[in-house]
This record gives C-alpha cells, structure tokens and sequence, in this order.
C-alpha cells in the first residue's frame, strides 16, 4: 500500500517560515483527500490542514488560518504545507495522512512525521 513520508522539517524563529512536503511511494494519493496533523509534546494529535484530491477545497484548524496554506501536487505525488508568520505554539510533530474530508478521520497508520521548532 501507499507510504508516506514528510520531510521539511527544522528550526526557525517566532514569525519564519517552512514548507513541509509529504511525498507517497507504493502507490499515488488517488482519489483520496489528504491531511495534515501535528502533535506537539505530551498533548494529544490535533487536525492541522486538509485538501480535497482535486486541491479544489480546503480547510485549516483555527490557529493556523490565514498563516498556513495546504496545497496538492498529484503529478508529483506529494502534498505541501506552507508555514508562515510561525509561532512557538506551532511546535509539533507533523504527520500527513490519506483521509475523509468531511469529518477529518485519518485513514491508515501513522509514519514518523517531521519535526517543526518554533523558537521565542
């Protein structure tokens, strides 16, 4: 089945900026939408960003709206997240994930994500 791996990651100041990529291999995206989800240390993995497959529809959690622009690129079989105007809450471990758009629910398992820091 399709892997997934995001890479991008690293360390930046308060209000820089990063672009995580989620590349797929064994397979292509599909028709499926995808998602991006964070989790910063001893909290619980929270909903960041999703994109129907058509890169069409969008959504964002409400932290990171108008700061974070989720983007697809199915030739390439990979999906972007770019990070702007970066905050210490942003801190996370970040994850891409295929899922459904309507509710957010994460469809098969979870990779090793990348690591965003977001220093004062």
């Amino acid at each position: 089945q399709v892997q997934l791996r995001e890479s991008g990651g690293g360390t930046v100041q308060a209000g820089g900026s990063l672009r995580l990529s989620c590349a797929a291999s064994g397979g292509t995206f599909g028709t499926y939408s995808m998602g991006w989800f964070r989790q910063a240390p001893v909290k619980e993995r929270e909903f960041v960003a999703a994109i129907t497959w058509t890169g069409i529809r969008t959504s964002y959690t409400d932290s990171v709206k108008g700061r974070f622009t989720i983007s697809i690129d199915n030739a390439k079989n990979t999906m972007y997240l770019q990070m702007n105007s970066l905050k210490p809450e942003d801190t996370a471990v970040y994850y891409c994930q295929q899922i459904t758009y309507s509710n957010r629910a994460p469809i098969g398992s979870w990779g090793q994500g990348t690591q965003v820091t977001v220093s004062s």
